[in-house]
């Protein structure tokens, strides 16, 4: 058995961390006309009554604060053929939407071709946590694909993933 450590540095903090598989997501809005969005792997559910989702989101983001103003924002659940969908998200500057397939959610907030799911929300709470902000909110619309084949886009240790690749151990 490993000894716990007391002082937390960030490299083994964010390695510890690395070791816990998460899903991704692009969260997205539409703010005078202009799409926004960025990757998101920091996202989960909160209630089930109502229908709370949450997400964590830098501080300092660009983004977040043209959402914020905007009141609402969709959570696409990016599929395992969307890698690139999410680099293309998670850089900063330049035209995030360039080649991007995408409509209108029935809130006005960009819905991803080829995600997974959808989740449309309303801000409905934020709270400051240190250097970032969970954002929570109220899920109005949702989608579902009908696509039983179909897995997501999974991030662990560092690289991303698919269920395939771990099925058989």
């Amino acid at each position: 058995m490993t000894r716990p450590t007391s002082v937390i540095e960030p490299l083994n903090f964010r390695e510890a961390l690395g070791h816990y598989a998460s899903g991704i997501t692009v969260i997205t809005s539409l703010v005078d006309g202009e799409p926004l969005g960025f990757t998101c792997q920091s996202f989960y559910s909160v209630s089930m009554s109502p229908p709370l989702v949450s997400f964590s989101v830098m501080a300092n983001s660009y983004s977040y604060p043209k959402i914020r103003r905007a009141g609402r924002f969709a959570v696409n659940v990016l599929s395992g053929e969307q890698a690139h969908i999410s680099n293309q998200f998670a850089r900063q500057g330049g035209d995030k939407w360039q080649g991007v397939d995408w409509q209108t959610s029935p809130l006005g907030n960009p819905v991803i071709g080829g995600s997974l799911h959808w989740f449309d929300c309303e801000i409905h709470a934020e709270h400051a946590a240190g250097d970032h902000l969970i954002v929570i909110g109220e899920v109005k619309a949702l989608d579902l694909q009908d696509a039983p084949a179909a897995e997501p886009l999974l991030y662990f240790k560092g690289q991303y993933r698919s269920l395939a690749e771990h099925s058989a151990a």
